[in-house]
């Protein structure tokens, strides 16, 4: 209990301080989780630890919470090598830190090792939304008879843990929150009480979880808020938890973001700070400096701030656009900063427009007006932009802009607006 303690208090200490934007939970089918509104639009400025799924699963080990066993691979051989250890059927998984695998046909099941290593060989290398497969996880194919959602997270505004759970998982739980929200069952929590195996069963019997089901569900309820708190995690996900028809309770997936800032209390962290390979786009970024998620639509986004990144990726996606990319610049918009920005998004040749929408604060409208222009300067650009300015000095900084308008560069008054133009030059609605 006094662990939990202080790791609640520096938790807390750390959200009142730092500064953080307040928790915006918008709902996003473009990245097939709810992680990456909730993380986003939470962790403004910092740094996080996102694991693969085998990587979160050794996590939760770590926590007792029941998985199925398995096996990494990075070749078709180490595949059908795991497999064979652990018996047929398999499922065979793609490792990306994006959402989406399964349709991309990055999941599939192998009841023998000539089928183990086919699969293997066309995961491997594939594209799923811009990230490249070099690793799989292998494990023991599992009896389902029913599939649940759970997650754990930080609500600023509410200055308490929240819990979300659904008796509708396996599918992208925007799609629940935004069809059926009555079907996600939230419940805020204060680390320092914590969850009791008491409050677990209400939850998820408000939840409507199976009557079977309830008892180990609520156990892993608990494991896994033990896990997000004493595991300084910022995000702890399962999609989906599954009902065997053996009757046991595992989590077949597993999303982890850990709070780099926490590292100093946990050395077993190294293990995960050589994730595998990122692909080209990612790191570049790393390497800039730069705040990128690839999304994989055509609507390349830059933002200055995680709340307006966040609001541009929203208003894309609602004006029938796809959004290509979640980047922010920070708190303004400098030559060099703009000319990196547009180097990483256009290195996705699925992008066709870059729709740059910055707010101007401290940063003065017409510097970053400048800083947009000379930026531009400094990259061969084969897509045209459609600029968004608001803010200090704004007029100045349009009058900057409206110098500069072509073909290539596009000046909008308002974010729907330009929303709405980069979507129509994308060959959206």
């Amino acid at each position: 209990m006094k662990l939990i303690a202080v790791n609640a208090s520096w938790r807390m200490a750390r959200d009142r301080w730092s500064g953080f934007a307040e928790t915006t939970l918008t709902f996003l089918p473009v990245k097939g989780t709810i992680a990456l509104a909730i993380t986003l639009a939470n962790l403004e400025g910092v740094e996080t630890l996102d694991l693969f799924e085998y990587q979160g699963k050794q996590f939760f080990a770590q926590y007792d919470i029941a998985t199925v066993k398995g096996g990494v691979a990075v070749t078709p051989d180490e595949a059908v090598a795991v497999a064979d250890s652990i018996g047929y059927p398999v499922a065979v998984k793609a490792q990306v830190q994006v959402g989406g695998r399964g349709k991309a046909g990055g999941i599939q099941i192998a009841h023998n090792a000539e089928e183990c290593r086919t699969h293997a060989n066309a995961i491997l290398g594939m594209d799923i939304k811009g990230h490249t497969v070099h690793t799989l996880w292998v494990e023991t194919g599992a009896s389902i008879k029913k599939e649940y959602y759970a997650s754990f997270t930080l609500d600023r505004s509410a200055k308490l843990d929240l819990g979300m759970l659904s008796a509708q998982g396996g599918i992208d739980i925007e799609q629940v929150a935004e069809h059926n929200p009555d079907a996600l069952k939230r419940i805020h929590l204060n680390p320092i009480e914590g969850l009791s195996l008491e409050q677990a069963r209400a939850w998820a019997t408000d939840a409507h979880i199976d009557a079977e089901a309830i008892e180990g569900v609520a156990t892993i309820l608990t494991k896994l808020y033990r896990a997000y708190v004493d595991g300084d995690a910022d995000l702890v996900e399962i999609n989906p938890l599954v009902l065997t028809h053996d009757g046991e309770v595992i989590a077949l997936d597993a999303k982890v973001s850990l709070d780099n800032a926490a590292h100093v209390r946990h050395p077993e962290w190294a293990s995960f700070e050589k994730p595998p390979i990122l692909d080209e786009r990612e790191r570049m970024a790393a390497e800039l400096g730069l705040q990128y998620v690839g999304l994989g639509g055509s609507v390349g986004i830059i933002a200055n701030g995680a709340g307006l990144a966040m609001s541009t990726v929203d208003i894309v996606n609602q004006v029938g656009g796809s959004p290509a990319n979640f980047l922010d610049v920070g708190g303004g918009a400098k030559a060099e900063v703009v000319a990196n920005s547009l180097r990483v998004i256009t290195r996705d040749d699925s992008v066709k427009v870059v729709f740059i929408n910055i707010f101007g604060g401290i940063t003065r409208g017409e510097e970053v007006a400048q800083g947009i222009i000379d930026g531009m300067s400094m990259v061969n650009l084969t897509v045209p932009i459609v600029v968004r300015l608001d803010g200090t000095n704004a007029e100045q900084g349009r009058e900057i802009i409206d110098q500069h308008v072509s073909d290539m560069l596009i000046r909008e008054d308002t974010m729907l607006s330009a929303a709405h133009r980069a979507v129509q030059i994308a060959g959206g609605n």
